[in-house]
């Protein structure tokens, strides 16, 4: 955007203004009232705390981020993600867009508290003063910000003619009458009446695109602003309780203070709460627009990419503008159906402001989480230049935020989270088409990296056994069905790595292995799985994939399985089954895909089925496991797993089959089981059998030098037009019983 200002006309006029705005004269007098004077200052103190946690926050996220438009949209999502950002960028536009009826209406009533003659034409007049202060805006931040001067000073003198006021009239004795709260009084309501007063840093902030060094101006405007306002708070909560009466704090907060001004200058009161209105809805119809376009901007909702357009001579987010000149006429003409109490008090402003309340007590938290886990997490480029930050200040704002969210009104709370959720998720889909150096990567990478030191420490236990799979793919599209079933055979509860070789030297190959290594990304994203990729650049394959196994690692997590495919060249048998012989050695298991038809991964019908040819326990364990961990897959849970054996005579049939009952209930996995009188060849009785299973499990040792085109020839025989196959050999760390 066009604009350049600088500390105290960007960020510390509209956030002092919005601040010492509409709360200040309209409703302060009603908290002391109420609360007393005790009260008052608690509600203050939370009120503040909270702000200050927050200004601390954007504070240090400012100074470490490149900051462009949006404000604390654009910090929040270039922190905490899209995801996250996207939420919370609806919900402060939404914030920043109620504000605008907020304070009009507020400037309304004291209108007309002022000059009753004007109390029926409060809707009128909450109208015409929306279309004036739209037409300003539309005009541009430039001439806005150049009124807000004359505003502060206008709003200097008001507050200096009431405070002094009250000063000539403090008692004591009506202090101490006033210093405790009325019964059965709501201390959160009174609250919730308050808190829109400690939201007035969200104006300064929101200017971010239109300052001319936002990582100086917002720590400094922001924290400056805060602590004068809640400076100006105390003493006006001091001075007031100890100058007037319970009754006319309650019943004429703002008429109290204009009719008990310095030497008889109530006018100065009462255009310092006019100009102080005005100001922060026009810092609400500045803030609101550029929080829309920003967002817009991200097209992370794609409803509301319209509003991403700039236009005007200083490039102004007009349509988003014109988007909350609507909100705030449908508010308005809603208040102004319901009219002003006999007291001149807006019912209709009191609801107003607690809806306020919640969503920046929500943005308020966010900001706080967004910091929290970005110096929580101890993530290296968390470096910023602010110093007066530490994360637990963010954490403790975060919690009181949403505590207080609850405690005021949980109904609406949980609404408002409902809706952050769906939003949330709606902008998720975005995620991975846009990258802002997502601060949650730096969090999970702190965790991970404490339980991987853990984890290195926990012995090894047959019970916590899970699938780590190495899949030698090669190019994925081309051998689909190979990593399709590791994801299965990992159920969901291990990890999947695919691994491309390629054979050359590293300087000649380095770009192609980034092409490569982007290519397997890509393929991960369009298929939607949680695989891990890796691609290796060697000179000799063997020796390449020789030494990747050995150190193919995440820390303590290292492949206990190797999966791969089953050679279609009988030229390639002897590095395979070399391949075969190192990866034992190393002692991982090992799994080969026999697939002769090269199928897809199937969903299996109504009564599918997955047979286990058991010839012992050591093999028998992983393969019993890996069925298991295929049932857990959907579409695979109504399938039956049968545990098949051949044995040598008649007699045996049935002692077999009870020692098979007996191992499945002993593995606490149900299967169905079948001992087989051998009369025929293995390959006739196999491909009877298992002709018309879903998968088939068959144990194998890797053959000697001078069989091993006897070993492939045998395999690719019987397995020739059968369901897909698993050859498994286990390293014996998968045990079944455990």
């Amino acid at each position: 955007m066009g604009h350049k200002f600088g500390t105290f006309a960007g960020v510390f006029t509209p956030s002092i203004l919005t601040i010492l705005g509409l709360i200040m004269f309209m409703r302060t007098g009603l908290v002391i009232g109420k609360m007393g004077v005790g009260g008052a200052l608690l509600i203050l103190l939370v009120a503040s705390s909270i702000s200050l946690a927050t200004g601390l926050s954007l504070s240090a996220i400012s100074t470490n981020t490149p900051v462009s438009a949006g404000g604390v949209y654009f910090l929040i999502s270039r922190t905490l993600g899209l995801g996250y950002g996207g939420a919370i960028g609806v919900m402060l536009f939404l914030a920043q867009a109620l504000s605008i009826p907020f304070y009009i209406l507020g400037f309304a009533e004291s209108l007309a508290n002022t000059f009753p003659h004007l109390k029926d034409y409060y809707l009128i007049v909450s109208l015409l003063v929306g279309i004036l202060l739209f037409f300003l805006s539309w005009v541009g931040a430039h001439w806005a910000i150049k009124v807000q001067f004359f505003i502060l000073a206008a709003l200097s003198l008001g507050i200096f003619a009431f405070m002094a006021g009250a000063a000539l009239q403090f008692s004591p004795a009506t202090l101490s009458e006033n210093f405790k709260a009325v019964p059965d009084v709501s201390a959160y309501r009174m609250f919730a009446l308050f808190f829109p007063a400690m939201t007035g840093i969200m104006a300064g902030v929101n200017m971010s695109g239109d300052l001319k060094d936002p990582q100086k101006s917002i720590p400094k405007g922001t924290i400056a602003a805060i602590v004068v306002g809640v400076t100006i708070y105390v003493l006006q909560i001091v001075l007031c309780g100890g100058a007037f009466s319970r009754e006319t704090l309650i019943n004429k907060p703002y008429i109290s203070l204009v009719q008990n001004a310095l030497w008889g200058t109530g006018y100065l009161v009462t255009a310092g709460v006019f100009c102080a209105t005005v100001s922060s809805a026009i810092g609400s119809f500045l803030g609101a627009p550029r929080v829309l376009q920003a967002l817009s901007q991200d097209k992370i909702y794609s409803t509301i990419n319209v509003f991403a357009k700039l236009e005007g001579k200083n490039k102004e987010p007009r349509r988003a503008l014109i988007l909350s000149k609507v909100i705030t006429f449908g508010i308005i003409l809603w208040a102004g159906a319901k009219g002003l109490s006999d007291s001149g008090m807006s019912p209709a402003l009191n609801a107003v402001s607690a809806i306020v309340t919640m969503f920046f007590l929500y943005t308020y938290g966010m900001v706080n989480v967004a910091t929290f886990v970005e110096s929580f997490g101890s993530n290296p480029s968390f470096r910023p230049r602010f110093r007066f930050f530490h994360w637990s200040i963010a954490l403790i704002g975060a919690l009181a935020c949403f505590v207080l969210s609850f405690v005021i009104n949980p109904i609406a709370a949980f609404v408002a989270i409902i809706i952050m959720l769906l939003l949330f998720m709606s902008a998720r889909k975005k995620v991975l088409e846009q990258t802002f150096g997502d601060a949650r990567r730096g969090f999970v990478y702190s965790r991970i990296r404490n339980n991987l030191f853990k984890l290195r420490k926990m012995p090894v236990n047959p019970k916590n056994w899970r699938p780590t799979i190495a899949v030698l793919t090669g190019n994925p599209t081309s051998r689909l069905s190979l990593l399709q079933f590791a994801l299965k055979l990992e159920g969901g509860c291990g990890i999947v790595s695919m691994t491309e070789i390629l054979v050359g030297k590293f300087d000649k190959l380095k770009e192609m292995r980034k092409q490569e290594y982007k290519r397997l990304n890509n393929f991960i994203d369009e298929q939607d799985i949680e695989v891990i990729p890796e691609v290796l650049v060697t000179p000799d394959f063997d020796e390449g994939l020789f030494h990747f196994l050995q150190c193919h690692s995440i820390g303590p997590i290292k492949p206990n399985i190797v999966m791969l495919g089953w050679p279609e060249d009988e030229q390639r048998i002897k590095p395979f089954v070399s391949h075969l012989e190192m990866i034992i050695d190393l002692g991982k298991s090992c799994v080969i895909m026999v697939d002769t038809e090269d199928r897809p991964c199937p969903i299996p019908a109504e009564g599918g089925r997955i047979d286990i040819w058991w010839r012992g326990k050591n093999n028998g364990s992983l393969m019993m496991m890996l069925a298991h961990l295929l049932q857990e897959n959907k579409g695979w849970e109504k399938t039956t797993i049968r545990l098949l054996r051949l044995v040598e005579s008649k007699e045996g049939v049935e002692p077999a089959e009870k020692a098979l009952k007996q191992l499945s209930e002993d593995a606490r996995i149900e299967a169905e089981n079948k001992a087989i009188f051998r009369q025929n060849r293995f390959k006739d009785i196999f491909r009877r059998e298992s002709k018309d299973a879903d998968v088939i499990f068959l144990g194998f040792i890797a053959p000697e030098e001078d069989k091993q085109l006897d070993f492939y020839h045998r395999y690719d025989e019987f397995l020739q037009g059968m369901p897909p196959a698993f050859l498994i050999s286990s390293a014996g760390d998968a045990d079944m019983l455990a």
